[in-house]
């Protein structure tokens, strides 16, 4: 006999209907529903509390089925899953405060861990606190408390999707993004939303489709809050995809927008957080904008933004922003006449270890650059395709590459 067999019987038996046995939990009613139907297994509290309350003598908690064994990587986060789940215990109540709270700082931390965290790693993460959340929508909550557990919904689909971008997982980057934009509309958030739509204009930009990226752009600045991060990012957006067709006036227009939102800043608290805009973000989507317009000015500006990110006056140095770096600084070089110097700065950027696969279209454009120029390509051909040709990647190398 299955768990929600006996449940059922066991109902029946003692007189209890689906609604009461709920409010004696107290649990929501649909979650007695899908457990007497065996379509969720409870955890072992809710297995005791059902059990306690409809007398059955551990006879009723002896039949939920062990969980299915663990993987050894993922030990970490189910520890950080049991500590959660530890406060929301602690304070007696289905959610609680503690709990969002504690779901909330966790989203910042890993926010603030994408720029130096493998992409792979993160997602795991992000992947079982998704789940953790998906679980805990089943309980009894305030309309409050809901909304904000909505919100963190949204954030951590918003950055595995960015996640599945790094890694080339393009269909699940395209369900998790629609996931986060029905959370964000759901819980009437539109910076989330906005970012939703700034990270398909980056993927739009990363598949050549221009036109498409800079309306995507265009459209989440219109819903984006007037001087949020999304919205500063957005206009950022504007100006590369604008840079990639040659539009050179559209382009200083949007890299102007983006300085004028900028000036007026502070520092973060954490500059490294994903969805916080660092002003020093700026200089580098700048040198990557005008490198690509082919300004003379991109060469020095991107060597600049390259000795901040490797040697800060202040903070940690950021090695995978600074391996994206380097490629708008070999694309600047390549604009400046100076293939050769080029090619052994995109060769530091490919075998740095630090490039994620949404970046090696940009490597590969380098290359086809400096073969184009007669420049020696051999050593930077081999690490590219070595690079491309690591497991899970999924990337084809460049063409006669």
């Amino acid at each position: 006999m299955t768990f929600g067999e006996e449940l059922r019987r066991l109902m029946t038996e003692r007189g209890i209907s689906q609604r009461k046995l709920a409010a004696l939990v107290p649990c929501n009613d649909g979650y007695v529903s899908r457990v007497a139907r065996d379509l969720k297994a409870p955890s072992p509290g809710m297995a005791a509390r059902f059990d306690e309350i409809l007398d059955a003598g551990g006879r009723l908690a002896a039949l939920l089925p062990p969980p299915p064994p663990q993987p050894v990587a993922a030990v970490p986060f189910d520890d950080e899953i049991e500590a959660l789940e530890l406060v929301r215990r602690v304070a007696a109540s289905d959610v609680g405060d503690d709990t969002l709270t504690a779901l909330e700082m966790t989203v910042d931390d890993m926010a603030s861990a994408y720029p130096k965290t493998p992409p792979g790693e993160l997602l795991t993460r992000v992947r079982r606190h998704l789940s953790h959340v998906s679980a805990l929508m089943d309980a009894r909550m305030t309309l409050a408390e809901r909304r904000r557990l909505i919100v963190v919904g949204g954030w951590l689909s918003l950055l595995a999707a960015t996640c599945n971008i790094d890694l080339g997982q393009l269909p699940a980057a395209a369900a998790r993004l629609r996931t986060a934009a029905q959370l964000a509309e759901h819980a009437d958030h539109p910076e989330i939303l906005a970012w939703t739509l700034e990270t398909r204009a980056w993927q739009r930009l990363t598949d050549g489709e221009y036109g498409e990226a800079v309306t995507l752009a265009r459209g989440a600045q219109e819903i984006a809050p007037r001087g949020s991060s999304a919205y500063i990012q957005a206009t950022a957006q504007e100006g590369r995809a604008w840079a990639r067709v040659g539009a050179a006036p559209e382009t200083r227009d949007a890299l102007a927008r983006v300085e004028r939102l900028v000036e007026p800043l502070p520092m973060p608290d954490r500059p490294e957080h994903h969805y916080r805009y660092d002003p020093a973000k700026s200089d580098a989507y700048t040198a990557t904008t005008l490198a690509w317009v082919g300004d003379p000015a991109a060469a020095p500006y991107a060597r600049g933004v390259l000795a901040r990110l490797e040697q800060p006056s202040t903070g940690p140095a950021r090695p995978r922003r600074a391996a994206s770096a380097r490629l708008d600084l070999a694309l600047a070089l390549l604009a400046a006449d100076q293939p050769d110097e080029a090619a052994h700065t995109a060769l530091e950027a490919v075998t740095s270890g630090r490039l994620v696969p949404s970046n090696y279209w940009r490597a590969a454009e380098v290359i086809a650059a400096v073969e184009a120029r007669n420049v020696p390509a051999g050593e930077l051909n081999e690490a590219y395709r070595e690079l491309c040709a690591r497991p899970g990647n999924g990337i084809e190398g460049p063409a006669g590459a």
